[in-house]
């Protein structure tokens, strides 16, 4: 998409000629006057009649109402002949027609384009260099607390390109920043892959947001991804600025040039003599150095490109956002009362009946679960919880389309739009608690797993996004959109600091220690994480859980910059309580953490044991 709303150009796709007619001026007064004495009539015969001049009435004429011609041109005019043909008047436009150019129309997002900013300042080239090349030496080998250092210098391109445009920063704009820089912490202290992903997936949305602005629910939404918007006007915008630079100081590239040289000289003659005369030195300084070598040119110069468009795009978007604020969504035509309000209050019934009988299970324990339902834990756990999530999805639906069409007229329908989704949401809440107590139950009897804590997660936001809703209803909804943006970066980044891999460790040991069988084939999957709590068990419990983990640790050679405080803290320690059981032994214990060697088939009984095994 263009920086600028293109202009329209004129559809015929002719241009106007010099006079209004298209006959050319007179060249000079003698040509005027020769030509206008070769077509006077000559005194000794009749003059010859003339055909009408079809430029008679042509605005180019003279006072005697005949047009100038040039001296050439008196033969023509004298011959009927030979008279040039009047000149060919343009079409007129006809928009769509098989002969005419397309119409450069603007797009549909042209209005919310602001005009172009000036070309990149040196603060914000000197920036986006910095980024490119952090991204090709550091991100290349992991993920860890590269990701902050590469942020760094991106955050700073994009906070000169907004300072140079004018913008202040503001308390919104401030916590989404904030946030988006404290998600990508989450890789550099946890080893788990899926809690890092999602908060590299947030950290982008709420920069992305944080650099537009927005606060308006299409605003919030589009924003989060809307720097994508800004990667070929990003480049394009860069590339001005540097020409612009290197047109008017020459000199002083040429003399960064020589310095840096110079520079990175000396750091390599006097680094090489000192690493070979300290062995301590050495290892120091290739630790701190990133290995680079031939072999991995291609991608890290994709990291380079990377970094360096991203970062242009950044910038250019702090420069001039996109004001994705601008798209509105038009109300629904409101509906009478009753037509709004019986469906929600019948709805509202539902809910209420449904908790009435949720409360026995909420306020009481098994034997209460047992003599209501004839179910135990799991079976009770297991036919509800997702029913239950699903509803409180759905809930959220049905506000949102009652908000759409709710009658607004008077401030009696206000009130009763804040009564029925009021109520609703208090309702919905003690679902959500309904739902959490049923994981509970489930959890308690065969333990705890990776998407059962991610699904109570979830049900835990959805039941903030509820309260959010119902404070929305009694201070205003205007930083309704905002508010849930932010929950939602908040509990991201709480999910990857609790360390769900040590979460779900720690519940299975203290099951072990209580009821003495743990799911070994499971625990063995976790990540590094979980080294803290698993080396809590007694062997060859201990061993057999931390045999995957040990091999993965050996055999990475991982920078400190690409290496997570949980890995360093797990290969600590293995490294002072290796494992020392074998493979053979593991295989004799099954799923519960017993040797299986009075079973049918050992090796068979622990696949079988494991095949079995529910995720849920």
């Amino acid at each position: 998409m263009s920086e600028e709303p293109s202009e329209l150009s004129d559809p015929s796709g002719v241009s106007e000629p010099s006079g209004a007619s298209g006959v050319p001026k007179p060249s000079g007064a003698a040509d005027t006057a020769g030509a206008s004495k070769a077509a006077e009539p000559s005194a000794d015969r009749p003059p010859t009649p003339q055909p009408p001049s079809p430029d008679a009435a042509s605005p180019a004429t003279g006072a005697s109402g005949a047009a100038p011609q040039t001296a050439t041109a008196a033969p023509v005019a004298s011959s009927p002949r030979l008279q040039a043909p009047p000149p060919r008047q343009a079409p007129p436009p006809h928009p769509g027609g098989p002969w005419q150019p397309p119409v450069k129309r603007p797009s549909a997002t042209a209005k919310l384009r602001p005009a172009g900013p000036p070309p990149a300042p040196p603060a914000v080239l000197a920036a986006v260099l910095a980024t490119a090349v952090l991204s090709a030496l550091l991100l290349g080998d992991g993920l860890g607390v590269n990701l902050l250092i590469v942020a760094v210098p991106a955050a700073l391109a994009a906070a000169f390109a907004a300072r140079e445009a004018g913008r202040r920063l503001r308390p919104w704009t401030a916590t989404w920043a904030v946030g988006g820089l404290a998600l990508l912490a989450v890789p550099a202290l946890r080893d788990a892959g899926w809690p890092t992903f999602l908060a590299l997936v947030s950290a982008f949305a709420l920069g992305s947001l944080a650099l537009h602005g927005s606060r308006s629910w299409p605003g919030v939404l589009i924003g989060s991804v809307g720097i994508f918007d800004s990667i070929g006007p990003g480049v394009r915008w860069g590339w001005r600025g540097v020409r612009e630079r290197a047109d008017g100081s020459r000199g002083r590239w040429a003399t960064g040039i020589r310095t840096t040289a110079v520079a990175l000289a000396l750091l390599v003659v006097f680094g090489t003599l000192f690493a070979s005369a300290d062995a301590a030195f050495a290892d120091l300084l290739g630790r701190l150095i990133p290995d680079v070598s031939i072999v991995d040119g291609p991608w890290r110069t994709f990291l380079f490109l990377v970094g360096l468009v991203g970062a242009l795009a950044a910038a250019r978007t702090a420069a001039a956002p996109v004001r994705w604020d601008g798209l509105t969504v038009t109300p629904g035509k409101p509906r009478a009362r009753m037509e709004w309000a019986l469906p929600l209050i019948v709805l509202n019934l539902l809910f209420a009946a449904f908790i009435t009988l949720q409360l026995v299970v909420l306020l009481g324990g098994y034997e209460k679960v047992r003599e209501a339902t004839g179910l135990d834990h799991a079976q009770y756990a297991r036919q509800g919880f997702w029913q239950l999530l699903w509803a409180t999805l759905l809930t959220l639906l049905v506000i949102a389309l009652a908000l759409r069409w709710a009658p607004r007229g008077s401030a009696r329908d206000r009130t009763l739009v804040r009564a029925v989704l009021g109520t609703l949401c208090v309702l919905t809440l003690v679902v959500v608690a309904s739902a959490l107590r049923r994981m509970d139950l489930y959890v308690d009897e065969y333990g705890l797993t990776r998407l059962r804590i991610s699904v109570a997660a979830m049900e835990l936001w959805l039941g903030t996004v509820f309260v959010l809703i119902l404070a929305a209803g009694v201070f205003g909804a205007r930083f309704l959109p905002r508010a849930i943006a932010v929950s939602a970066g908040a509990a991201v980044l709480a999910f990857g600091l609790i360390s769900p891999d040590a979460v779900v460790a720690e519940q299975n040991v203290r099951r072990f220690e209580d009821r003495g069988s743990i799911d070994l084939a499971y625990l063995r999957d976790l990540s590094a994480d979980a080294v803290p709590a698993l080396d809590r068990l007694p062997e060859p419990q201990r061993s057999c859980a931390l045999r995957t983990v040990q091999g993965e640790l050996r055999g990475s050679d991982s920078p400190w910059y690409a290496t997570s405080w949980g890995e360093a803290r797990a290969a600590e320690i293995l490294r002072e309580r290796p494992v020392t059981v074998d493979r053979a032994t593991c295989y004799g214990l099954g799923t519960d953490g017993v040797r299986e060697g009075e079973r049918e088939g050992e090796q068979g009984g622990y696949e079988r044991d494991r095949d079995e095994y529910d995720p849920y």
